[in-house]
């Protein structure tokens, strides 16, 4: 009797064992779906369609451990933007093609001008085709081109590695000021 009770024991006991380890497999493959960093923003198009009479004043960029910034300053409240990879990113007004380095373009349209609309007088001095940013060694971000700005639209291309997920969003502050950012990640997963 005492070998019968033994032998179902451990049967019980090998069935726990294996169902534990069942359970550590899926956490492991739950673990690995995760997003990296936590990131969940994906790739595709972000827009935020309120048009500001705010001025663009800077682009700045900076990198983090899990993706690249790029900000836009500017001289009062700023919300609009429409963010998305392309073939092509074309200059404001002309529609030239812009050129930035990358495997792959975001095309950045700040619903904001360059230029204070009360005096006409340009806030943002670059001009079109120019390279922006000083980005050497940077994970994810290549190139940032400066595309113009014309009837309350600014556009910049951005070049980056590789088509990866980005996030877009506004911040007011400091101060009357606002700022729109873009992160770019430095990967898809684990």
């Amino acid at each position: 009797m005492f070998a019968r009770y033994a032998r179902r024991s451990l049967a019980v006991a090998l069935f726990l064992v294996a169902a534990a380890l069942g359970s550590v497999g899926a956490v492991s493959a739950s673990a690995a779906a995760r997003p990296y960093c936590g990131i969940a923003w994906g790739s595709l198009p972000k827009v935020n369609d309120v048009h500001a009479s705010a001025a663009l004043t800077d682009i700045r960029t900076g990198q983090h451990d899990c993706y690249d910034r790029v900000v836009f300053d500017f001289d009062g409240p700023s919300t609009g933007y429409m963010v998305n990879y392309a073939d092509q990113v074309y200059s404001e007004g002309k529609g030239q093609p812009l050129s930035p380095a990358g495997g792959a373009k975001l095309n950045v349209v700040l619903l904001e001008n360059a230029y204070d609309v009360q005096t006409g007088v340009a806030t943002y001095t670059h001009q079109v085709g120019d390279h922006v940013a000083n980005i050497g060694g940077y994970r994810t971000l290549r190139d940032v081109v400066f595309g113009g700005t014309f009837e309350g639209y600014t556009t910049i291309g951005l070049g980056v590695r590789a088509r990866l997920p980005f996030r877009v969003f506004s911040l007011a502050g400091p101060g009357e000021h606002g700022r729109i950012v873009v992160d770019v990640a430095h990967r898809w997963s684990q």
